[in-house]
């Protein structure tokens, strides 16, 4: 055992990875040049249990030595932490098996709470102030003067020593060059009062003239448009009050029911058109508006002779809204089945 160790101390190990090899073999040429081993080369330091036993013992020793010396440790000027760190690295070295290698890490983990805990006492007493140490010093650089003290105390005064007339300003002097000042004022450039500069005049872009053919189409479809459509208008409500005065014609009796006249059974749209144009005819008062008996709205035309030029200021009128839910309980209340105004399409048939 002991030849086959000295032979492995004398440069067997063949190093991978920074670390010392496993094996410790010794390898001999034969006759025919092949490489061949040694019975010795069998035996290997990672399967002798002396040498393990002897890393475990080492490694159990540095862990015993923080858990024992734990406070020594902390002291700052205490190095012992450093030296248990780089013996456990040229130890990890001969680690070869699972339980030296938990031996490891359980010293690394006592190492690292032991370093974290000193590096937080470190940084607690850099930032204590001592208020004592500070005003001594600071008496000390105003020039205090400890000689005085027996007159002092003969005045029957305390005996703290003399400070000399100018010690508040030379503290002050110290003091100045750790603070910044603001600047005095000056002008950079002249007066501050200084006239604003001439506003720069607007250059109007010049718009693009129109080309011919706009000038001359466009305004004459607008046009064309706004006067067909007002004289379809007019022609509609013409067409509703000859529908009106005929009927009441017909029956000067009996009264024209609002929405028996201006409803379509047939058409919605039709329906909101004839109440549109029937509201031309009582704006300029050639209708008028009243309640019968029942309370329902009725509509009648009026004579020639009563239509006032401009309309009357004592009219009144109102805004009627009517929708689709509202035209069918219409037509089934009112019983209506046929309308009053025909479209324009079937009376020109």
């Amino acid at each position: 055992m002991e030849g086959d160790r000295g032979s492995g101390d004398e440069g067997s190990h063949q190093q991978q990875n920074g670390r010392p090899g496993r094996g410790g073999r010794q390898q001999h040429n034969g006759e025919d040049g092949n490489t061949a081993f040694t019975p010795s080369d069998l035996q290997s330091d990672d399967d002798d249990p002396t040498l393990r036993k002897a890393v475990r013992s080492r490694y159990r020793d540095l862990i015993n030595s923080i858990q024992q010396n734990r406070e020594d440790m902390l002291s700052p000027s205490n190095n012992r932490l450093t030296e248990v760190l780089e013996e456990a690295n040229n130890l990890f070295n001969d680690v070869r098996q699972s339980r030296e290698a938990a031996l490891d890490a359980q010293l690394l983990v006592l190492a690292t709470d032991l370093g974290k805990e000193k590096a937080s006492q470190m940084l607690a007493e850099g930032s204590a102030f001592d208020t004592s140490t500070f005003a001594e010093r600071l008496l000390s650089f105003m020039g205090l003067n400890r000689l005085e003290e027996d007159e002092d105390e003969n005045n029957g005064g305390t005996a703290d020593g003399y400070l000399p007339p100018d010690a508040w300003h030379k503290l002050a002097r110290r003091a100045e060059c750790c603070f910044r000042t603001a600047p005095s004022f000056h002008f950079m450039r002249g007066s501050f009062h200084a006239e604003p500069p001439p506003p720069k005049q607007k250059i109007a872009r010049q718009s693009k003239a129109p080309s011919k053919q706009a000038k001359r189409v466009m305004p004459t479809q607008l046009k064309k448009m706004d006067e067909c459509q007002q004289e379809a208008t007019e022609k509609e409500v013409e067409r509703i009050l000859a529908y009106l005065r005929g009927y009441h014609e017909d029956d000067p009796t009996s009264p024209i029911l609002y929405y028996e006249f201006v409803i379509d059974p047939n058409s919605f749209s039709r329906t909101v058109e004839n109440i549109f144009h029937t509201s031309f005819l009582v704006r300029d008062g050639l209708a008028r508006l009243y309640l019968d008996d029942d309370k329902l709205p009725c509509i009648a035309p009026v004579e020639e002779g009563d239509v006032e030029a401009g309309g009357s200021s004592s009219r009144q009128q109102c805004i009627i809204s009517i929708c689709p839910q509202m035209w069918k309980e219409l037509i089934e209340a009112l019983d209506i089945s046929d309308t009053m105004i025909q479209p324009p399409s079937t009376q020109n048939e």
